[in-house]
């Protein structure tokens, strides 16, 4: 007979085996719970015997819901939609999510990845890039996220991960196609970082390499998000989501430049980019 999976459990039942709970604390729980009439996982953190966090990881675990619970690995606190998956502001990814797949993933049968771009640093871009991965990653479905910000990357600082083989050395062709990687304690999404920070990187960016290396991922994953330059370090951004064939702008509310945000979109080539709108980011 095989152990039950967390799908199959109580939330008591995973409470208590996450938390050691000793039988005599279950009874206090239980006795609890009963006289005021509160649900086992209320009534354990009443108790003290809980935290709320705990309760929340209990709940992602029953319904298959990919949550960092932070006990394993701590994941940056840039990563809200993975550390806070029940806020307000990984439900306004989820909701980005739901119109980016009707409008861009699901659209005119054709595959595209969705090139994250911003007029300027310091608008929020990598921030975004990462959490809406991680959104698209919550669905169950293969998702990669790729950094070609080859200027100034951050996605492998921010998933904690060691500088070594990434998309510039596949640019470069120094490194084969697959070089992503699994993202600890997020099941389901990918990383392909920069690796070495090339002095090139428009000219790699060029390279039919790229476009190659998006049709190859096409057939690996089901979502692919990519991480660009800000468009005041060049061409950069609009070379990559020509490559990808569909992109998202993002600023900064009360910071970016609205002419700046328009001299962006303008750039991108219509025939080739499919531009699904523009977000503010207020984070």
């Amino acid at each position: 007979m095989t152990d039950p999976t967390p799908a199959d459990k109580s939330i008591g039942e995973i409470i208590r085996d996450n938390k050691n709970l000793s039988i005599t604390q279950v009874e206090q729980i239980l006795a609890y719970q009963k006289q005021h009439n509160l649900k086992f996982g209320e009534a354990a953190v009443a108790l003290g015997f809980a935290k709320r966090e705990d309760v929340l990881w209990a709940l992602s675990q029953q319904f298959q819901y990919p949550h960092s619970q932070g006990s394993i690995h701590t994941l940056s606190s840039e990563l809200v939609v993975a550390n806070a998956p029940f806020s307000a502001i990984a439900e306004s990814f989820r909701s980005l999510r739901a119109q980016l797949i009707e409008t861009v993933f699901q659209a005119n049968g054709k595959r595209s990845a969705l090139a994250v771009i911003s007029p300027n640093e310091g608008d929020g871009k990598s921030f975004f890039a990462a959490n809406l991965a991680i959104a698209f990653s919550q669905l169950g479905a293969r998702t990669l996220l790729i950094d070609a910000d080859l200027r100034t990357p951050r996605q492998q600082d921010i998933f904690s991960v060691a500088v070594t083989a990434g998309l510039s050395n596949v640019l470069s062709g120094r490194s084969e196609i697959n070089v992503s990687r699994p993202t600890e304690d997020l099941p389901n999404l990918y990383l392909l970082p920069v690796g070495t920070t090339p002095p090139n990187p428009l000219e790699l960016c060029q390279r039919p390499v790229l476009p190659r290396l998006m049709q190859d991922v096409f057939n690996s994953f089901d979502y692919v998000i990519v991480d660009t330059p800000a468009a005041s370090h060049g061409a950069d951004a609009r070379v990559i989501a020509a490559a990808c064939g569909a992109a998202l702008a993002v600023g900064r509310k009360n910071s970016t430049n609205m002419s700046d945000m328009k001299k962006l979109i303008d750039a991108l080539p219509s025939s080739q980019v499919q531009f699904a709108g523009a977000v503010f980011n207020e984070h």
